[in-house]
């Protein structure tokens, strides 16, 4: 049985809003889609485009880069308008969303309101492309190795310094710079441009939740129906933000030794969530700290603890990437988080960072909290953070689940608090990352509802399990 909102009343929001032509360059719709390498294709039964925007959006009529756009148009005489969607990452392509929006909310009415978007970020994939000559080892930099003491930290520190030297000195390092948070906002609203748009509807999870608050805060007029899913916080994927991983471990692994102690029969990890836990450190003595990063990207999906209770009980090795999962993600995710923030540039405060995480998060905090090629970056920053703020129309959703590893509730809150009268919040009590097209139907509702029909709660809202 669907569960409902947990509040009174819910209102309509707001009329449609018509699309008005805009003076834009002509896109030319082809199809098939670019495949990443992948049979079958997940771009399949879409069309897609280039649009050239500025590589420095402070130097427009300088060099441009290339962006691929995806899109699965409506034909429904319904249609209200088009929904630009983000995956996240930074890094991650976005080409399939509209693909697989069909797939999972194909019935819901969506296709019907909207020609759905996706394209690949700048720098991702099909879009003018980064590297940093990423080795395979390399490419895992960014969160951890768990660090036992100050010798670890000096070690990842040593490894981070070749990194950030590999990607100032990369064949694309003259686009380094200007791979931010704010020129991929600039980059969307070149998009609204050349499809004749007035304003944008958008669905971003992950760091697509913080890219969709840059945009509303940069371009807060130009935004229809906005849903931010599985939130960052209001100051990015900065430092604090990456230590808070280890806040989404802690919030998160519970839901895992719950559902392991209750299938001890099959895996025998332990009957009670105390003896599961116990088994962590045991295993962790036995195999190393690979068993905590494992642990905690398995975390993401209730789907996933099958497979982490099998290598809890037997080791296997781990799977090797996907066409996906190369040099390009990890560099772009690199160069957008480092070039975004104002990372700390001192190894002591890495070793105290780790030292107090042992304490207050002893099974993932010395990993989030370890160093990073950020401390090392070979740019400084063109300009300062997208500041995220309440001046805007009130039309911005925000779901969360309770327990999520990546985006811990303590960022969603602050950034349900920053953005004030302009969101609703709704929370779900569930765990992992990501609410849309997820199992809770309450909170599935909720964005259709609100991208659909325009109804967003009176009130922030909570979705029991």
């Amino acid at each position: 049985m669907k569960k409902a909102l947990a509040l009174l009343a819910i209102l309509p929001f707001m009329a449609a809003v018509p699309a008005t032509a805009e003076a834009a360059p002509a896109l030319k719709w082809t199809s098939p889609c670019p495949d990443y390498g992948m049979t079958p294709s997940p771009t399949a039964g879409l069309e897609c485009a280039k649009l050239k925007v500025p590589l420095d959006y402070a130097d427009p009529g300088g060099r441009a880069i290339e962006l691929t756009l995806s899109r699965k148009a409506s034909t429904s005489p319904k249609r209200r308008g088009v929904l630009l969607m983000n995956p996240g990452g930074p890094g991650s392509p976005g080409l399939a969303m509209p693909a697989q929006l069909a797939r999972r909310q194909g019935q819901s009415g969506l296709l019907d309101s909207y020609d759905v978007i996706g394209f690949d970020p700048r720098g991702t994939t099909y879009s003018t492309p980064v590297t940093c000559d990423l080795t395979e080892e390399q490419r895992f930099i960014l969160v951890g190795p768990y660090a036992e003491g100050p010798r670890d930290v000096a070690e990842k520190a040593a490894k981070s310094r070749v990194v950030a030297k590999q990607c100032a000195e990369s064949k694309t390092a003259d686009l380094l710079p200007q791979m931010t948070t704010a020129n991929t906002a600039r980059d969307m609203d070149r998009i609204r441009e050349a499809l004749g748009e007035r304003k944008i509807s958008y669905y971003g999870v992950s760091y697509g939740s913080y890219l969709g608050a840059a945009y509303a805060s940069m371009f807060p007029t130009r935004t229809d129906r906005i849903v931010l899913d599985s939130l960052v916080g209001p100051d990015g994927l900065d430092v604090r933000a990456h230590q808070r991983f280890a806040d989404g471990f802690d919030d998160r692994f519970g839901d895992f030794t719950a559902w392991a102690a209750a299938r001890d029969d099959v895996y025998h990890l332990g009957r009670t969530q105390a003896e599961v836990t116990a088994k962590f450190f045991e295993l962790v003595e036995e195999r190393g700290s690979g068993i905590r990063s494992d642990t905690w990207g398995a975390l993401y999906d209730d789907a996933n603890f099958p497979t982490l209770a099998g290598k809890w009980a037997a080791p296997v090795a781990s799977a090797q990437g996907g066409p996906l999962d190369g040099d390009n993600h990890a560099a772009l995710q690199l160069q957008v988080l480092c070039n975004d923030s104002d990372w700390p540039e001192s190894v002591r405060y890495y070793r105290k960072a780790v030292e107090r995480a042992r304490v207050t998060h002893p099974m993932f905090g010395p990993a989030a909290a370890n160093i990073t090629p950020c401390a090392f970056w070979p740019v400084e920053r063109r300009e300062p953070p997208v500041r995220i703020h309440d001046r805007g129309p009130s039309n911005i959703l925000l779901v969360q689940n309770l327990r999520d590893p990546a985006t811990p509730l303590v960022g969603a809150r602050e950034m349900r608090s920053v953005l004030g009268a302009r969101a609703k919040f709704v929370t779900v009590d569930a765990g992992g990352h990501g609410v849309f097209t997820k199992e809770n139907a309450c909170g599935n509702d909720a964005v259709v509802r609100y991208l659909r029909d325009g109804v967003l709660p009176a009130a922030d809202a909570h979705c029991p399990a």
